[in-house]
């Protein structure tokens, strides 16, 4: 690789004591889109940094100080970038140290992650999202001198009461559980002298809420309305149609890969993280098209084994949040009503044209990646012209009757 990057001082490189980090950053990189320029100077920035710094050790991990210091040159303006694209690296890999800073929290919530992950099994996210909340409780709790045994049951109070006003029930109840399982863990080690976590929760009632499904002349305006004549639009096109067309869920998208499409078979493999199941689907003509010109046309030239990736280097996977911005992004590009619209609405508006083609709930279900039948029936809530068939004529007294004759 550094002959063909380097091809006159590809040397330097090569029996560089720093050989081993050169070449896992510069397959990392290609592996991400960036051009041969871009990709050159990143390595020749990092190649200087270590060989200054005498960093070369092969089995080293980093901590973010390390890596600030080894980027000391104020007078170059391209070792900030480098930086960044070394620490994405090293995250990737696990060979960063990620320590959270909390100010003089710190070391109450740096053991309390390790609770999370290691005595609750939750995964690295949602133990951000943990202590996130929690962190921005103890600020709002606690003056700077105040210690944590001076947490009371008014402060608690306060601060849900605060919270509560710029969050919906549904957001409010999860940061309660955030919030009580905090308090269970400081009270059980001994950090507070009494409970404070029998905390009242906003009630959620199953199907309250029906889901808003997209009108089909709508989704196919908003996909009519995406200019096809870039990568960009090719790309987002594509993936609002096979949410549309399928029923697929953001998430479900975003962990799409190219090995999940059988051009043989015709078939589409999906990852369905609910039921933790693969549903293979089939693939009609109009499909194989949109998504052989997606690949064709709007996917970057990346080894990146995800379907849908960034269009800009680095050229990784998209998220589900990523998904969700993009139809946003398209929504209101295309001049339609559809404020107030989701992802989400494509797929409930799937579910909806299926029912009324008279598909059985159980069926619709299973494309649907539901787990239990009464998430598919809330369906049955929006089907209203289905509902006036069924109901029953009203009763008319004996005494009516008589009356009228």
């Amino acid at each position: 690789m550094f002959l063909t990057l380097f091809p006159i001082s590809h040397r330097r490189y090569s029996d560089s004591p720093a050989v081993h980090w050169l070449q896992g950053f510069a397959v990392w990189l290609v592996a991400r889109g960036y051009s041969r320029k871009a990709l050159r100077g990143h390595v020749q920035r990092l190649r200087q940094a270590l060989e200054r710094a005498g960093t070369v050790a092969s089995d080293e991990r980093w901590t973010s100080e390390q890596l600030t210091r080894l980027f000391e040159f104020p007078t170059h303006a391209h070792y900030p970038a480098t930086e960044h694209n070394f620490r994405r690296y090293l995250m990737e890999n696990g060979r960063l140290i990620c320590e959270p800073e909390f100010g003089r929290f710190t070391s109450l919530l740096a053991a309390y992650r390790i609770y999370l992950l290691e005595l609750c099994g939750l995964v690295p996210q949602t133990a951000k999202h943990h202590l996130d909340t929690v962190y921005t409780f103890l600020c709002q709790s606690l003056a700077a001198t105040q210690m944590l045994n001076a947490l009371s049951n008014q402060a608690v109070e306060a601060f849900i009461v605060a919270t509560g006003q710029r969050l919906k029930r549904q957001t409010l109840k999860q940061t309660i559980g955030h919030l009580r399982m905090f308090l269970r863990y400081c009270y059980n080690h001994g950090d507070i002298p009494t409970r404070l976590d029998s905390i009242d929760s906003p009630r959620i009632y199953a199907g309250e809420r029906p889901p808003r499904a997209l009108a089909w002349d709508l989704a196919i305006g908003l996909l009519a309305s995406i200019d096809i004549s870039d990568p960009g639009g090719v790309r987002d096109h594509a993936m609002l149609y096979l949410i549309a067309y399928f029923g697929l869920r953001p998430s479900e998208v975003a962990l799409l890969k190219l090995d999940s499409i059988d051009w043989r078979s015709r078939t589409l493999r999906v990852e369905q993280s609910k039921t933790r199941s693969s549903l293979v689907l089939p693939l009609p003509e109009e499909a194989i098209q949109v998504l052989k010109r997606y690949v064709r046309d709007g996917r970057p030239d990346s080894t990146h084994e995800a379907l849908f990736l960034h269009q800009r280097a680095p050229a990784g996977a998209l998220t589900s949040a990523a998904i969700r911005s993009v139809y946003r992004k398209r929504a209101r590009q295309s001049g339609l009503p559809l404020d107030g619209s989701s992802p989400y609405s494509l797929r409930h508006g799937f579910a909806m044209r299926l029912l009324g083609r008279g598909v059985g709930i159980k069926t619709i279900g299973d494309l649907m990646g539901h787990r239990a039948l009464e998430s598919t029936c809330v369906y049955l809530r929006l089907q209203i012209d289905a509902l006036r068939e069924v109901g029953l004529p009203l009763p008319v007294s004996t005494a009516a009757t008589r009356g009228a004759s």
